[in-house]
């Protein structure tokens, strides 16, 4: 497994903004004010990056039970998050933010990224300082990165983004690409089923964004820092990026293949990733993720 540097996860696709804001929030006013002016992140760890492969323990942590009281125990809403990674290629100084013309020189590529949550550890802990113990037990990254290179054929126009970013936020040219995701669901006696199939495309906050507004403050970055996209979530509800929403927090259980059902993911559960770009005559691949549920190891 390649070795990585530092991993930071974004909140850039509006329409997982928005589900989240509505199951959580307020229906009617489900972004945060400050969602549109600049492109939300929070620092995780890089060491728990897996690779395809590895097991996922079943993290435990605080619980808010329905009765108001707190336990601690193994999560009973383990997700998965369809993400999109940057790869930072080199490194930039310290103290000099990087800007939009010269953000693509320090990307190598893309890679799937699959960055695990446990949503009741994380709804009880993330007020006032947002995911902890909830996001921190393991985040997927594959072994495929894809050079911006190869992708160049496959690069569109995002989303029309209806509040104008302030100067040093403000696009240059396209920087979405036409990325088909999707992810399975295997169970452990063989049977799969689609969960969902999305779009690097509708992402609202592009790579170059992401990168830009990481640096602003003068933070450097260092060639293998991992930038994810956040859940890459479309508009329709078969294009929505993971169980939280698949589920609308579990009260809309989905039927598997095998007429069984799932609020979110069971031990030996197996979620697949994979990503692409183009036909059958002009064809790019990310690759694939792949990692079984396992039972926690803690008591």
């Amino acid at each position: 497994m390649r070795k990585w540097g530092e991993f930071t996860d974004f909140y850039s696709s509006e329409h997982h903004a928005r589900n989240v804001g509505k199951m959580f929030r307020d229906p009617e006013n489900a972004l945060l004010p400050n969602w549109k002016h600049l492109p939300i992140a929070y620092h995780g760890r890089s060491s728990s990056i897996i690779a395809s492969g590895e097991p996922v323990y079943r993290p435990s942590g605080q619980r808010k039970e329905p009765d108001g009281s707190i336990t601690f125990g193994p999560t009973r809403k383990l997700d998965f998050e369809l993400e999109v990674g940057v790869v930072i290629s080199r490194d930039s100084e310290r103290g000099r933010p990087i800007s939009m013309a010269e953000a693509d020189s320090y990307i190598e590529g893309l890679v799937l990224v699959n960055d695990w949550s446990a949503r009741d550890i994380q709804a009880w802990e993330y007020v006032p300082l947002g995911p902890f113990l909830g996001k921190n037990f393991a985040t997927t990254v594959g072994d495929t990165v894809v050079p911006l290179s190869e992708l160049e054929p496959y690069r569109i126009e995002g989303p029309m983004q209806d509040l104008v970013p302030l100067l040093y936020l403000q696009r240059i040219g396209p920087s979405h690409f036409d990325i088909t995701l999707e992810a399975w669901l295997e169970t452990s006696d063989g049977h799969r089923t689609l969960l969902t199939r999305t779009n690097h495309k509708h992402l609202y906050w592009d790579i170059r964004q992401q990168l830009v507004h990481h640096t602003s403050n003068g933070c450097p970055v260092r060639a293998g820092d991992i930038l994810a996209s956040g859940t890459i979530s479309g508009p329709e509800r078969e294009s929505w990026g993971c169980m939280l929403e698949l589920t609308w927090n579990g009260t809309e259980p989905i039927t598997l293949e095998d007429a069984t059902q799932r609020s979110f993911l069971n031990d030996g559960d197996i979620i697949q990733m994979r990503g692409w770009a183009g036909n059958d005559d002009r064809y790019v691949t990310l690759g694939e993720v792949r990692n079984t549920v396992v039972p926690t190891t803690l008591t």
